[in-house]
């Protein structure tokens, strides 16, 4: 028997739904399981062709996806995203802030400015312009259910580079606060902090077989992570399961947070 998430015939936008490499990630598998729940799913992405894969993996599980090309930094560009879901189905109920980069390596003495201002902008200052863009539809719609993506290092540190742990921390304040200030209106938000994770973003940045094993025996778990277990969480929250939790960073790590070593395997940093 199917589980019933309360989903049907909601309208779910999932920035960064899309995938650089093959494979399934956070933004992709959060994107099919809307879906398959029976949510309308707007696919955000800055390249069309990264969201071709999704939008067959929708239509295999049985689902209704529209696919926008955006670039989610752009104030008008995120309105226009909002527009086009509400054009074309008449609600937004569900806000998925996924898209994000490992950005620059680099201590605060040495890291590149313009690729640290390029981190901020997509990591933080995205989730504002489309929650400011989908709040007011939301509202119309009577609340609605707000998802923004952190990392387990925005709440532990431990990474080697400055600009991700911060802008992933950063993410957790701003969760809290949207959830203090739109929880009057129906509106929840919450946070989730993936740990480990491999996806089609860690594999292409180059993450060998042997610093893959480091990264899941790191956790209690010592079970791999995949985008999957991401979107699941995802899953709960966008619906009325999770209608009392609000304000909650959720850990999806294997216990990673819960071991005093959580910054001793080898992580992410992008080249650019």
């Amino acid at each position: 028997m199917s589980v019933d998430f309360g989903l049907r015939g909601k309208v779910a936008v999932v920035t960064g739904g899309g995938s650089r490499a093959p494979g399934i990630g956070n933004g992709r598998a959060a994107a099919a399981l809307l879906a398959e729940a029976g949510a309308h799913v707007v696919v955000v992405d800055s390249a069309p062709e990264n969201m071709t894969a999704t939008e067959d993996l929708i239509a295999e599980r049985g689902g209704s996806c529209l696919a926008v090309t955006a670039d989610v930094t752009d104030p008008d560009a995120c309105a226009d995203v909002v527009r086009q879901a509400w054009d074309a189905f008449g609600r937004v109920d569900v806000l998925v802030n996924n898209v994000g980069v490992a950005g620059p390596p680099g201590t605060v003495v040495d890291v590149d400015l313009d690729a640290w201002d390029r981190c901020v902008r997509l990591n933080v200052s995205s989730m504002v312009l489309m929650s400011r863009a989908a709040i007011p539809r939301m509202r119309l719609g009577g609340g609605g259910s707000i998802i923004n993506m952190s990392s387990a290092v925005g709440l532990t540190g431990g990474h080697p580079g400055v600009a991700y742990p911060t802008t992933k921390a950063a993410v957790i304040g701003l969760t809290r606060t949207m959830a203090a200030h739109h929880g009057p209106e129906a509106i929840r938000v919450n946070a989730i902090a993936p740990g480990y994770v491999y996806t089609p973003m860690v594999h292409s940045q180059g993450v060998d077989d042997d610093a893959r094993e480091q990264r899941r025996l790191a956790a209690p778990l010592a079970v791999e992570g995949t985008g999957w277990d991401v979107g699941d969480a995802v899953l709960f929250l966008a619906g009325p399961r999770s209608r009392w939790i609000t304000g909650v960073v959720l850990p999806v790590d294997a216990g990673l947070t819960a071991t005093l070593g959580a910054g001793s395997a080898p992580s992410v940093t992008s080249r650019t």
